[in-house]
């Protein structure tokens, strides 16, 4: 295939354009509190629920409200969330980004775990009218951020998709012992272009080792078929 290629030329054979959607990921449970703080604030499991059990409890945010705690029960295995959390995210996400951002109706999840206790809710800010910024001047860091992790997260979950330009283009190689209009040896290239943020313009999950994140995929340039292109070696 290598000796075939010496001296082809290329052309854009075929471009196939289309929307790609994601959706958001749901709220946390204990398990993916510890393992996104663990990821993205560097915290042990243990130091991870030390700090949602003292945000449980109550922290001291100063003025009417004084001591208040500021998520709910953090020892949980279920992605229910009340109705009047939800309507009270949508107003805060209306309010800081827009219509736009909101999905028509609030989402449902649903836990894969079995027995999970659905007694209790995802962990989720008791208020999300009390934004990071509000409480972070009351907070030590490691709280603060642990706040802002659970707020975010949350938040989103309750946001519209985003949405994606998704581009393939099949690149030709034809060859000079080829015959005909048909190359045969065919290149693939991808890109994606991030057309509409919706959740990830508050929070994207993290991703694992050797794990693609579709918005950060390339570029690629405007190429239409037919287009000549050179090879760069």
């Amino acid at each position: 295939i290598v000796a075939d290629l010496n001296g082809a030329r290329y052309a854009v054979q075929k471009v196939t354009r289309k929307d790609k959607r994601r959706g958001p990921a749901p709220p946390f449970t204990t398990s993916t509190l510890q393992q996104e703080a663990g990821r993205k604030l560097g915290f042990s499991a243990k130091k991870t629920m030390t700090l949602a059990q003292r945000l449980y409890e109550g922290v001291d945010v100063g003025g009417d409200e004084g001591t208040v705690g500021l998520i709910t029960y953090m020892r949980t295995d279920s992605l229910n969330v009340a109705s009047e959390a939800q309507a009270e995210a949508r107003r805060v996400i209306e309010g800081r980004y827009g219509k736009e951002y909101l999905p028509e109706k609030a989402p449902v999840y649903r836990t894969k775990a079995k027995g999970a206790q659905e007694a209790h809710e995802a962990i989720r800010p008791t208020s999300s009218a009390r934004t990071p910024e509000q409480v972070g001047g009351k907070l030590d860091r490691d709280l603060t951020r642990l706040y802002e992790l659970i707020w975010k997260r949350f938040v989103a979950s309750q946001m519209a998709q985003a949405v994606f330009d998704s581009t393939t283009v099949d690149i030709g190689a034809f060859t000079r012992a080829a015959q005909g209009a048909n190359a045969p040896y065919v290149f693939r290239a991808t890109g994606s272009v991030l057309k509409f943020p919706g959740f990830l313009a508050v929070y994207n999950v993290s991703l694992d080792d050797g794990e693609e994140d579709e918005d950060s995929e390339r570029r690629l340039p405007p190429l239409a078929e037919g287009d000549p292109l050179l090879l760069q070696q």
